[in-house]
């Protein structure tokens, strides 16, 4: 007696255990319970297929029925789907031969061995619905930035767990340096690869992928959300620099601004969750020329030559803007040529004559008492700082690139022609005066 109760409180711990699998639904619950038991039924008699199986896994048991055919005595030949008629009658007298005969059997009365071998059949099922549920809750986020919980930590690689204890690997090589977690911390980081190999699926995070800066930079700034700004590039050496190249498709709003915000603003806090990363952005451009020149700023180009066939630009440059386009460690011109595509070369320009005209170059904000602030800003963001940038270029164009009114952009042109003009006359009559 106390074996069969010790067998009951077994197959209900079983399923109470089952239960506690929260990744299965209900459905799938019955149905993988009702197949483990017609599995041990199977390996006990040879065959379920005689058998009825009702699971009710909210009580915690489980019906089975053994259906068999009455026949004459000595006529049973499989005593698991006939059944003598002095056996039927046992069950009830009025059963004659040839009706069938339905009988609900007990499966703690299966013994201890049974039950145990349920018991590993379901361990087994669970296990591999589980693996299936994590895989398909992940399969579809890759790219998506995910909150876990630092559960261990090791010299290689951090395990965190997700609000459903699934298990997240946080290698070192996708940790940005400086990044330094203890047990119990919270760590945001954006899917990069699922693997499901032998059907054991393995979660990876990165907190290094430009997809990171990418879903930091739609949390915080509402128009990239809302769809008004796009990020057409990201470029990144984590916890260094990034260059964040950005379009908008609305003309009321200036990218740059919007994704930077007030004194920064909207990206303080994507700059902290990123140790301090300095991120640079830019108004992205088609134009291959315009965008290397925003790519390199803050230097200032005096001539590129670009190959497009092999993806090269020459770009050349005055010897006091060389150091500001390479950039502390190169960080500048390897994040202008992963952001453009393009492998840069630096060249020096001879050191012009600072006494003649064209080495004198005026910055456009001198001119905010003639040109008005909104065009000299519309200026700007499409890559020009100074005069000589300007005049080098077609009237055309720069209404192109600039967004501007071609009248808008002549007069603008008169303004910066009148300026040099009267400098080169006052540097003329300077010049004979000192003749004389």
């Amino acid at each position: 007696m106390a074996r069969r109760k010790e067998e009951t409180i077994s197959l209900i711990d079983t399923f109470a255990e089952f239960k506690e699998t929260k990744s299965i639904d209900y459905a799938t619950m019955v149905s993988v319970l009702e197949e483990s038991f017609r599995s041990v039924i199977a390996k006990i008699y040879g065959s379920d297929e005689n058998y009825d199986v009702i699971v009710n896994p909210n009580k915690g048991d489980c019906e089975i029925y053994r259906n068999r055919v009455v026949v004459a005595d000595a006529d049973v030949r499989d005593s698991n789907k006939e059944i003598s008629l002095t056996e039927a009658h046992k069950i009830a007298d009025d059963y004659e031969v040839g009706e069938d005969v339905s009988e609900r059997i007990d499966f703690a009365k299966f013994g201890r061995r049974a039950i145990l071998n349920l018991r590993q059949t379901l361990a087994s099922r669970i296990l591999e619905l589980e693996h299936d549920a994590l895989y398909n809750k992940y399969k579809d986020r890759v790219g998506d930035i995910v909150s876990g919980e630092v559960y261990q930590a090791w010299k290689n690689e951090i395990m965190l767990v997700d609000d459903e204890n699934n298990e997240l690997i946080l290698q070192k090589s996708q940790q940005i340096p400086g990044d330094f977690f203890r047990k119990g911390d919270i760590v945001r980081a954006v899917v990069y690869k699922v693997d499901n190999a032998n059907n054991n699926p393995k979660i990876y995070l990165s907190r290094t992928a430009p997809e990171f800066l990418q879903r930091l930079l739609e949390a915080e700034v509402p128009e990239i959300n809302d769809g008004l700004i796009s990020v057409r590039r990201i470029a990144r050496i984590p916890g260094e620099r990034a260059k964040i190249a950005v379009e908008s498709y609305d003309e009321r709003i200036t990218p740059v601004g919007a994704v930077v915000g007030v004194k920064g603003s909207r990206v303080h806090g994507i700059v902290r969750e990123l140790r301090n990363e300095n991120l640079d952005v830019i108004n992205y451009t088609a134009n291959a020329s315009l965008f290397i020149q925003r790519a390199l700023s803050p230097a200032t180009i005096t001539n590129i030559i670009i190959d497009e066939e092999n993806k090269t630009a020459q770009v050349y440059l005055k010897p006091k803007e060389v150091s500001l386009a390479i950039g502390k460690g190169g960080l500048n011109i390897k994040l202008a040529g992963m952001i453009t595509g393009y492998n840069i070369d630096v060249f020096r320009d001879a050191e012009e004559d600072e006494t003649t005209p064209e080495a004198s170059d005026i910055y456009l904000d001198e001119f905010a008492d003639e040109i008005d602030e909104w065009v000299i800003d519309a200026l700007k963001q499409a890559g020009y700082q100074t005069a000589r940038q300007v005049m080098a270029v077609s009237r055309e164009l720069l209404a192109e690139e600039a967004d501007l009114e071609v009248d808008t952009v002549d007069e603008m042109l008169r303004v910066l022609h009148e300026e040099f003009e009267r400098d080169e006359e006052a540097e003329g009559g300077e010049a004979e005066e000192a003749e004389s």
